[in-house]
């Protein structure tokens, strides 16, 4: 249920980024489209965070010393940017238009959003 949860609060911050950045855009008129749109896309982003961000973080580790951890930034924005890429490729009516600033500042509100909501989600794994 978990998952289900958090999947939903990324689809809701990347709607709150299609809102607030004029690079990001949700295409589609339908209501519906445009939710499980959200979802899909949320699902393309957690696998793409699951997965690469472990490996660019091991392999970039330096880089995220040396810039005291700024580095994660251009990181966030270039896996947003595979996301809008990998959703084109699959026709969903979800584009980022550049990297900067639009995958950047995109990024920085679906994790922002995201943060905040997930601290009211309880975590399930507390003391019963």
């Amino acid at each position: 249920m978990g998952i289900i949860i958090r999947l939903l609060i990324t689809a809701f911050s990347l709607w709150i980024a299609t809102i607030l950045i004029d690079g990001i855009e949700l295409t589609t008129d339908s209501n519906a489209s445009k939710v499980l749109t959200l979802i899909v896309v949320a699902a393309i982003f957690g696998i793409i965070n699951a997965v690469l961000r472990p490996i660019i973080k091991v392999v970039g580790c330096g880089l995220y010393i040396l810039t005291l951890g700024l580095i994660a930034l251009v990181v966030n924005g270039a896996l947003f940017l595979l996301t809008s890429w990998i959703a084109d490729q699959f026709d969903l009516p979800f584009h980022v238009a550049n990297f900067w600033p639009s995958a950047v500042l995109g990024a920085l509100i679906v994790s922002v959003v995201s943060w905040l909501l997930n601290m009211l989600v309880p975590d399930g794994g507390g003391d019963d």
